[in-house]
């Protein structure tokens, strides 16, 4: 099993959307970009945990946990022209971006804020906390969920 870290927009879809799906599954689609698509194509599996990041809103930070379900498929939307997503590049024979699917573990009580993980001397090396790094799919290290699980804990 490994760990990561996927960052969504709570408005867009958040912790609170995936609890109230349908089985609280849903497909992790839409990544463009190459580093982080090549994280899911390649290195996300079935059973991995991943910290479910809300980003680009007024509490960023991590919101709660999810597992992957599914590993890397084609992501449907880079095919249908009138998605967001749609890369007209794309083909079924030669797809170009990748999804999973992942489920709803738990929410958090309050959002584990980015101030907070910026702060914790354990963790200096995940891309969340390093200039520049922007990818919304990143892993992270066993001590690192350990620190950052734990400490969402604190917060409840």
């Amino acid at each position: 099993m490994a760990y990561w870290l996927f960052k969504s927009e709570p408005d867009v879809f958040g912790i609170r959307h995936l609890r109230a799906r349908p089985e609280q599954t849903e497909p992790w689609d839409g990544v463009r970009n190459y580093q982080a698509r090549n994280f899911l194509r390649d290195e996300v599996s079935a059973g991995d945990k991943l910290f479910f990041y809300h980003s680009s809103c007024k509490q960023v930070g991590i919101a709660g946990v999810a597992e992957v379900v599914r590993a890397a498929y084609p992501d449907p939307s880079q095919f249908n022209p009138e998605s967001d997503y749609y890369d007209p590049k794309a083909t079924t024979a030669s797809p170009r971006w990748y999804c999973v699917d992942v489920r709803f573990c738990e929410q958090f009580k309050q959002v584990l804020s980015l101030a907070r993980i910026k702060a914790m001397p354990q963790i200096t090396e995940l891309g969340l906390v390093k200039k520049g790094h922007r990818l919304s799919v990143m892993p992270v290290t066993i001590d690192e969920w350990q620190h950052l699980y734990t400490a969402a804990g604190e917060t409840l």
